[in-house]
């Protein structure tokens, strides 16, 4: 009897050492499945006051910030129209140096080729005296007098030298002779009836004109067919 007694207990013993385990096990289950709710709606409920803190406090970081970025843009919009406005005078300025650049040029080069217009138009004066003097010698008396002759002859030469110094400078006569009337190169002093050209027409110059370098210094003195 003893035995089985002693045999029972620790059957016993070990029966309620499995049992206890388990009795635990379902415990602990039970408790997890009870407070695992309240653990995430206590998370949750962290996270939302944690997502609302971090909204107000960008609300309010916006609200600081946002006076100064105004400020930052108007002051960003007025650099801009300073700068265009700054651009475009550097531009007009710009145009402007180099128009007077090119206008500085052009009377600088016209200086050097018509600054001699006075001093030519002066010697105009000696070429047709000249010519007037070699016109107005008789040519049928040139045989029979040598001395005549050699003066012809070296008004002749002094006038040829000096239409040679003219064309060396771009100095050139104009003869219009049996040319269509130019009003810009031309002088009329009369007119004339001559069939044999059209009207308008240069039948007799008076005195040559002149061009300096295609500029015309000098218009010639002609006499025109009538209509």
């Amino acid at each position: 009897m003893a035995t089985k007694a002693s045999l029972t207990l620790p059957m016993l013993a070990n029966r309620l050492s499995n049992i206890r385990p388990v009795a635990s096990t379902k415990r602990l289950s039970n408790l997890l499945r009870y407070s695992q709710p309240q653990l995430l709606r206590g998370y949750s409920t962290e996270k939302q006051q944690q997502a609302v803190s971090d909204e107000t406090a960008a609300a309010e970081q916006k609200k600081t910030l946002s006076p100064e970025v105004e400020r930052l843009t108007q002051e960003l919009a007025a650099a801009k129209e300073q700068n265009s406005e700054l651009l475009d005078k550097y531009k007009r300025a710009l145009a402007d140096s180099e128009n007077m650049r090119t206008r500085l040029n052009k009377q600088i080069n016209d200086a050097k080729i018509f600054g001699i217009q006075s001093f030519c138009k002066d010697l105009l004066e000696v070429a047709d005296t000249l010519g007037h003097a070699t016109q107005a010698v008789p040519k049928e008396k040139l045989n029979g007098n040598a001395d005549l002759k050699n003066l012809y002859e070296g008004l002749t030469m002094t006038r040829a030298a000096l239409l040679q110094v003219f064309k060396r400078h771009g100095l050139e006569p104009l003869d219009p002779i049996n040319q269509k009337f130019d009003p810009n190169l031309h002088e009329a002093l009369f007119q004339k009836d001559d069939a044999t050209v059209e009207a308008n027409t240069v039948v007799e110059v008076t005195k040559l004109g002149y061009k300096l370098h295609e500029r015309c210094i000098r218009p010639a003195l002609v006499g025109v067919s009538k209509c």
